[in-house]
């Protein structure tokens, strides 16, 4: 599933767009791309990212492939390279870069405001852990032992406080420290192979992320197919690169299935909806493309509903997020506090 964060490849979302931005102007610009390449190479010769720019110009050199030089290299993500492969497969790699471009700019954007929303309580939740344990191991003790040498002695309801206070600080302790390690480990897997098994997971625990994953599978599933048909792929051609595509291994599947529904004589209409891509109102809006020969132009405006709605959806979880953590870490607050109270209500009842 942050701003500046590498991906798995070692390029950053930022670094992805600005460089499918480029590619796409090249493109526009009517540069031959080996030509445009070899410049592009040049002028990012600063960055840190200078010598995969240099290995994919001498690439392209070579095979005249955009697609070629970044699947050989290697470090570049998997959804780039296909993509780039169907652009020039189907004649619009220009096309596709734009939306890479958006696509990259976009889970930039997310991933900043996401870091935003929770690196502040994740700060605060370690200070915390580091006051708590501070107040629990070291003031408490000595302040006991400052009254017990003072020779003041403590009532049997004093004592019970400090008991209670106490256990109910360490548990407090304990809580926070689980949930701050919950995250970084979280965050850590997510920069792994294990990437995919964390989303799954994540999604199973919490709806609103499984409601997220599946029209962002929706939309990556409309806009390829879309670009395939309008290209004049066939339809199950379409489908098997479709199928190469997505990341999502669970909606990788379903276009599998609609490959196979296909060749038992269904319609694409009633095998795509069967597979439960699409809403049951999308569904038939594919259905009234399909009898007007115009598959291409319904999914492609349901790639673009499907990304409006995602959009929306992670907008609106980023915006819970920082107020909803901020309020549970004021709770875990106001429960130290009465941690450390109570001892004190015990020392003090003993004066």
């Amino acid at each position: 599933m942050f701003g500046n964060k590498k991906t798995k490849q070692g390029i950053s979302a930022a670094e992805l767009s600005t460089f499918c931005g480029q590619v796409a102007l090249i493109l526009e610009g009517g540069l031959p791309l080996y030509d445009g390449m070899e410049t592009l190479a040049g002028a990012d010769s600063a960055s840190g990212n200078a010598e995969l720019y240099r290995e994919a110009s001498r690439r392209v050199t070579e095979t005249g492939s955009l697609y070629e030089a970044l699947k050989a290299d290697g470090h570049w993500p998997a959804y780039l390279v296909e993509m780039t492969g169907i652009g020039e497969r189907s004649g619009q790699l220009e096309k596709v870069m734009r939306g890479l471009e958006t696509y990259y700019a976009r889970e930039d954007r997310i991933r900043s405001s996401v870091v935003s929303a929770v690196t502040y309580p994740l700060v605060l939740g370690v200070l915390l852990v580091v006051i708590v344990l501070i107040l629990l191991w070291r003031v408490l003790p000595v302040f006991r032992r400052v009254l017990e040498s003072m020779g003041v002695g403590m009532s049997s309801a004093g004592s019970t406080l400090m008991h209670i206070g106490t256990v109910v600080g360490w548990i407090v302790l304990a809580l926070i420290v689980l949930a701050v390690l919950a995250i970084l480990a979280i965050a850590v897997l997510m920069r792994t192979g294990r990437r995919e098994k964390v989303l799954s997971f994540l999604t199973n625990v919490f709806p609103p992320l499984r409601s997220l994953r599946r029209k962002l599978s929706a939309s990556r599933v409309s806009g390829v197919l879309s670009m395939m048909l309008s290209s004049g792929f066939p339809m199950d051609e379409a489908l098997e690169m479709t199928g190469n595509v997505l990341e999502d291994a669970a909606a990788a599947e379903k276009v599998r299935g609609i490959r196979k529904e296909l060749g038992t004589e269904a319609s694409f209409a009633d095998a795509i909806i069967s597979a439960g891509l699409f809403d049951e109102l999308h569904g038939r809006m594919i259905r009234m493309g399909s009898a007007a020969g115009r598959e291409d132009q319904v999914l492609g405006r349901l790639s673009e509903l499907y990304e409006e709605q995602a959009e929306s959806d992670i907008s609106r979880l980023v915006s819970i997020i920082e107020p909803t953590l901020v309020a549970l870490l004021s709770v875990v607050i106001g429960a130290v506090l009465l941690s450390v109270m109570m001892p004190m209500a015990g020392i003090l009842s003993s004066l």
